[in-house]
């Protein structure tokens, strides 16, 4: 294992993003800890936890035009929008958010589709993960497939080691990487470090088999109703995905469209354009969502769509939490 002292942390970040790189590194801005750009006399927020808002931004971005058109009496011409070629390095990312990155990679690069705009943005960017020694009251990644100290797709794994971090390179992006800021590098006596006990744990071994059977189940009548249906569970989700299309006209003939976060907690969200809304309520939409999180995203590509970051624990409103429905679908028996 090479490690870079801390002191000399703001010395690396410079020559990282010296290059012409867009360096995205955990920040307190206006009291929400987020990714945002780091540049020289920034203060990191590495030591806070997880961040409050998860970098999928920087791959999916919350406004983004898809195509610009041109119409006219003989025809209309349509010139799909591209993604600026940036190179991106997110450091700092926790190896649950990395996990998110590869459900967003299942959806927008697999089973036949790819997205132009989001297969160029992850093309470009590279990802240091830092590992949790420490996860908070609300962290359960273990219990749904993850590992707190190691993040499978990440490019460079880094641990704090005390008065050092400790590095390790995961692919050849982070290798070459690794070459650019070697005059930083020491090889590091320390050891990978022990992980913190988890005080949220769930047993989550076959809930996407289980509710593929519980779709009428009465667990839905209980667990809707305090939902206020706010959203906050979806836009601070590292792996929602959800998005509206949206027009804009620059003309008479001429506008654009684009894509826009949105949130399957909204009654909006699933209305047809004849007024039909096959999920009128708050009910159908929490079934929804938990469904999606636990049991379809399962079975189409191998993975639960929760990566057990548990900011949508610690900051729903009314307390929602998906672990104790976790608990409970595990309590219920199908052979009543």
């Amino acid at each position: 294992m090479q490690g870079i002292a801390k002191q000399d942390l703001n010395k690396v970040l410079e020559t990282l993003s010296g290059g012409g790189a867009a360096l995205l590194v955990p920040m307190e801005i206006d009291g929400v800890t987020r990714f945002a750009r780091w540049e020289q006399g920034a203060k990191t927020a590495l030591g806070a936890g997880n961040t409050l808002l998860p970098p999928k931004e920087a791959l999916f971005p919350q406004n983004e035009k898809v195509f610009n058109y041109e119409m006219s009496n003989e025809e209309a011409k349509i010139v799909p929008s591209a993604a600026a070629a940036e190179e991106t390095i997110i450091l700092g990312i926790r190896p649950c958010d990395v996990r998110a990155i590869q459900a967003l990679d299942n959806v927008f690069l697999t089973k036949d589709y790819v997205d132009e705009l989001y297969k160029t943005r992850r093309r470009h960017t590279l990802l240091i993960a830092l590992g949790c020694t420490q996860p908070a009251p609300t962290c359960f990644c273990s219990s749904v497939g993850g590992d707190p100290l190691q993040a499978e797709g990440a490019d460079i794994m880094l641990w704090d080691l005390g008065e050092t971090y400790g590095l390790e390179a995961l692919s050849d992006k982070g290798k070459d990487l690794l070459k650019k800021i070697d005059k930083f590098m020491s090889k590091s006596r320390g050891k990978k470090p022990a992980a913190g006990k988890f005080s949220l744990e769930v047993d989550s071994r076959g809930i996407a088999e289980k509710l593929h059977n519980m779709f009428e189940d009465p667990i839905w009548d209980r667990w809707y109703q305090k939902c206020l249906g706010c959203g906050i569970c979806t836009f601070i989700c590292p792996t929602c995905h959800c998005f509206d299309m949206q027009e804009k006209h620059t003309g008479q003939w001429d506008g654009y469209r684009y894509r826009c976060w949105d949130s399957c907690m909204f009654q909006e969200y699933s209305l047809m354009a004849g007024g039909h809304n096959p999920r009128p309520t708050k009910k159908e939409r929490l079934r929804n969502r938990f469904l999606h999180k636990l049991c379809f995203f399962q079975e189409r590509y191998g993975m639960l769509l929760c990566t057990g970051c548990g900011r949508c624990v610690r900051e729903c409103p009314v307390g929602m939490d998906i672990t104790k429905f976790i608990k409970e679908v595990s309590e219920v028996s199908l052979n009543e």
